[in-house]
Order: C-alpha cells, then sequence, then structure tokens
C-alpha cells in the first residue's frame, strides 16, 4: 500500500479541534437547508395560490440556477478558501429569504397584485445561487482536515447533516405554519417560514466568523498530506484552467457526476413529492386521515432517521469493508432503492404506513449514496485543492436532475399520481450501471513508492 493512503493518527488536541470546526460549518450547512426547502412547506400552506405546476416552476429555476452557478463558485471556493465560501452563502441566503417572506407578506398582507411564480422564481433563483456554496465550501474545509482512509466517516457525518437540514426544512417549518395557524386563522403569518430560517443563518454565520478554519495550520496543527488526488503536490495555489482540466478530464468523477444526476432526480422525486401527495390524501380521505397526517408533521424527522441511518452505514461500509472505495456502497444501496421504488408504484394508493416506509426507505438509500459520492468522492478524486470545483460539478448535476424531476412531476403529478414512483424507476436502474464502471476506483496522487 501506497504511505501516504495509511490512516494517519491524531491527537486527542486535534480530533477536539477538528471536531469543533465541524460544528459551526455542519450547523449552517444544516441550516441552509431550512432555508431552501422551506419553499415545499409553504407550497402546502399557501394552497391554491401555488399551484403544483407553479411550485414545479419555481423549484426548477431555483435548482438550475445552484446547477449552472457550480462554473463560478467551484473555482472560486479552490481560490477563496471554504471559509470565505460559507459566508457568501449563508449571508446571501439570509437576504434572498428575507426577500421571499417579503414576497409573501406583500401578497397576503398587503394585497400586492404581482405575479407570485415569477416574483418567487426570481427569488428562488438567486436564494439557490448562494445556497450552492454550502456544499463547495464544507467540502472544500473538510479535505484539509480528514485523510482517505477517514472519509468514509466523513460521508457518514455528512449524511447526517444533510439530514439534519431536511428535519429543520420541513418539520420546523411546518411547526411554523401550525403555529401561525394557531395564533391567526384568518390570517396566518405564512412569511415567517423564510424569515426565521434567514435569522437562525446570520447568527450561525457570525460563529463562524470567529471558530471556523480552513487548515489545521490556523488552528496551531500541523497539515498532513490527506493521500487524496493532491498528495505529493505543494500547497501553492493552481490556476482555474487547471482545475477545470483536472476534473473534465478524470472519468470517475464524470461518472460520479452522472450517478448522482440519477440521485438528484431520485432524492428530490421522493422527499418533496411525498408530503405534497399526503396534503392531498389528508383533504381526500376520511378513512386514511389520520395516518397521512402523522406522516405530514414528522416528515422531516422521518428523513432524518432515515438519512442518518443511510449515511452512517454507508461511511462504515466504505472505510471498513471497501478499503475506502465508494462505488460499492453507491452500487449496493441504489440496488435497495430501486427495489423500495419499485414497491412504492405497487402501494401508491394502499396503506399509508406501508407507502411511507417505503418512501423512507428510498430516503434511507439515497442520502447515504449522497453524503458518500458528492461529500467524499470528491475529495478523493478532486484532491484538497480542486476539492470545491470537483464537488460543484458533482453537486451541479445532483440539481440539473433535481431541476429535470421538478418540471417532470409537476407536470405528471398534476395529471396522474399513478405515474410518479414509475417516472423514477429508469433513474435508479442507470445509477447501478454507472457505479459497475467505477467500482475499484480509488484516488492516486503524484508520490511514488
Amino acid at each position: 500500500m501506497r504511505t501516504e493512503l495509511i490512516k494517519p493518527t491524531h491527537s486527542k488536541e486535534f480530533r477536539i479541534r477538528r471536531a469543533l470546526n465541524w460544528l459551526p460549518l455542519g450547523l449552517t450547512y444544516a441550516f441552509l437547508y431550512m432555508a431552501r426547502y422551506n419553499l415545499t412547506v409553504s407550497k402546502n400552506a399557501l394552497g391554491s395560490l401555488m399551484s403544483k405546476e407553479d411550485f414545479g416552476i419555481i423549484f426548477a429555476v431555483g435548482t438550475w440556477a445552484y446547477a449552472m452557478s457550480f462554473l463560478i463558485n467551484g473555482p472560486l471556493t479552490d481560490r477563496i478558501g471554504g471559509k470565505k465560501a460559507m459566508l457568501i452563502g449563508a449571508v446571501g441566503s439570509a437576504l434572498m429569504n428575507i426577500v421571499m417572506g417579503i414576497i409573501v407578506y406583500g401578497i397576503l398582507a398587503l394585497s400586492w397584485k404581482i405575479n407570485l411564480t415569477l416574483a418567487l422564481s426570481i427569488a428562488y433563483g438567486l436564494n439557490m445561487y448562494f445556497q450552492s456554496y454550502g456544499a463547495v465550501a464544507i467540502v472544500k474545509v473538510n479535505s484539509a482536515w480528514f485523510h482517505v482512509r477517514e472519509r468514509g466517516t466523513f460521508g457518514g457525518i455528512f449524511g447526517i447533516l444533510i439530514s439534519l437540514g431536511l428535519y429543520f426544512a420541513f418539520d420546523w417549518c411546518q411547526y411554523i405554519v401550525n403555529f401561525t395557524e394557531s395564533m391567526n386563522p384568518t390570517s396566518p403569518q405564512y412569511w415567517l417560514v423564510f424569515f426565521i430560517p434567514a435569522a437562525i443563518l446570520l447568527f450561525w454565520s457570525i460563529l463562524d466568523i470567529f471558530i471556523l478554519r480552513d487548515f489545521p495550520r490556523q488552528a496551531g496543527f500541523k497539515d498532513f498530506d490527506t493521500g487524496d488526488a493532491s498528495s505529493g503536490e505543494t500547497e501553492d495555489l493552481i490556476g482555474i484552467k487547471e482545475v477545470l482540466v483536472r476534473i473534465f478530464t478524470n472519468p470517475v468523477i464524470i461518472t460520479v457526476g452522472l450517478i448522482e444526476f440519477c440521485t438528484g432526480v431520485l432524492r428530490n422525486g421522493v422527499m418533496h413529492w411525498f408530503p405534497i401527495f399526503a396534503k392531498e390524501q389528508l383533504s381526500v380521505s376520511s378513512f386514511f386521515a389520520p395516518d397521512w397526517t402523522f406522516w405530514l408533521n414528522n416528515w422531516g424527522l422521518i428523513l432524518a432517521i432515515a438519512g442518518a441511518g443511510g449515511g452512517l452505514a454507508a461511511g462504515w461500509m466504505s472505510d471498513h469493508l471497501f478499503g475506502s472505495r465508494r462505488a460499492p456502497v453507491a452500487g449496493i444501496l441504489y440496488t435497495g432503492l430501486l427495489l423500495a421504488v419499485i414497491g412504492m408504484t405497487f402501494t401508491l394508493w394502499g396503506n399509508p404506513w406501508v407507502f411511507g416506509i417505503l418512501a423512507a426507505t428510498v430516503s434511507v438509500f439515497v442520502i447515504g449514496t449522497h453524503g458518500m459520492l458528492s461529500g467524499t468522492a470528491t475529495m478523493d478524486f478532486g484532491g484538497k485543492r480542486a476539492a470545491a470545483t470537483a464537488v460543484g460539478l458533482i453537486d451541479g448535476l445532483v440539481y440539473l436532475g433535481t431541476g429535470v424531476q421538478s418540471l417532470s412531476l409537476g407536470f405528471i403529478t398534476s395529471r396522474n399520481w399513478q405515474f410518479w414512483p414509475i417516472f423514477l424507476i429508469p433513474f435508479a436502474i442507470i445509477g447501478i450501471l454507472l457505479t459497475l464502471k467505477i467500482w475499484n476506483a480509488i484516488p492516486k496522487g503524484k508520490v511514488k513508492h
């Protein structure tokens, strides 16, 4: 084995400081999810003011803005560092959420005569531009703090952060909606779904300024060889052209990106449309109403538990069963995901508990895969010097897939829900086949032994 691939031994002080680095960075990232997916909760709250097709359009505009922004934000983050990128993303997203809250306030409280779909599409698109700094920032920072042999664990933690964010987004925002409806049933203050996440993001941004560090040396420790694609290189900044060539000529990164395009379709194709489906069933079905209420009110917590389990399992499997290879884990999880989606097609109109468990199972597998590929493989094959550009490309493709499902399912579900899970099946099959192409891939640095 190459010596740089041997897992290093860190001091207790280093591990404590690394965990301290994680706290504000990780929670800022999690609350970015709250300020991103609060749109889904607002769609259910606003009812006829935002149809499913309107929601699909707004969400698609945002996701494609997110996807395209990696061309700027990835290379930029590799130049300025993850800390500055996270601050730009968090503060920018907070401001855009304030704008969206003002738009909703103006329409509901002041009777503004504006096109809600157009106004929110613009504001949400800008929000998602700033949101796109989050993933590249967290991976960029941690690429210097985690060795390749430790990154399966990182992938698991990454999955937990995603899960926390989903809990904040769906359940906390739903609590906000329920609270405003109970306080003023005739005129609920739905704009708080945007204002409160903005305030939380600004709070964590302030903590990031004082606690977060890009490199161990900035916290009083020595930097170390992380064993990734940057192994054996100097720490000098490299040009954008070299970074882009490194990323776009790496067949493993391109294949990971294509898998993650499918992940974007599958993750958001279930995560966002399940509560919308449940809300509709709640209004038309009296027999199953209590069961749908449970799933609707606790969807964020269910996603958090599912995602945390999937993330930790994926990380453990990668580091302990597959020698820190990521593709075998993704292939196994994708196979389980395919079976769960097929199960959804046969239980769509059945018992809510059976269908809900299958939808949650999809989230176990898809969040585990996303953490392993977007959160971990990008660091491995981009190297710490190009990690942000690599994750920008991968995450950009995730959100291209998200945009595809948003427009597609917005159209499909407005006509017939039966085709919702059927639409997802081909993407699960493609994902499995792509994992086979990179089954044995592992990063190679310049150090020779």
